[in-house]
């Protein structure tokens, strides 16, 4: 009878050993699930983050264009503040002409009425 409990206790050891290995068997393959997702998600994330790098170097180099190109236009803006500088001084020339041509035509009037006796 010992030996039939002995056997009893080894069967039930071992089906002990084999529920907990196929506990921990199971817990490391949704460890192991888990592990490979985290990594699908880590290239996934990759994939988007390269994308980004290269809308940002895009963006770089565009940027850089704009600018090369605004470089171009101060030549043609300084021209520009210089044309609007010499506007500026010949409306001052044509304001003092203007007078001045308002001036001779009073004196032409006074001249013309004192000859002709009005």
């Amino acid at each position: 009878m010992a030996e039939a409990e002995r056997d009893e206790l080894a069967e039930s050891l071992a089906q002990l050993f084999t529920s907990v290995s196929t506990m921990v068997k199971g817990e490391l393959e949704g460890t192991n699930n888990q592990l490979k997702l985290l990594e699908k998600m880590n290239h996934r994330v990759t994939e988007e983050y390269k994308s980004f790098g290269d809308v940002a170097s895009g963006l770089s180099v565009f940027v850089e264009q704009l600018s090369a190109k605004n470089r171009s236009f101060d030549e043609y803006l300084q021209q520009i503040d210089t044309i609007e500088q010499q506007v500026t001084e010949f409306e001052a020339v044509i304001s003092m002409l203007d007078k001045y041509v308002l001036l001779l035509e009073n004196k032409v009037q006074s001249a013309y009425r004192n000859t002709t006796g009005q």
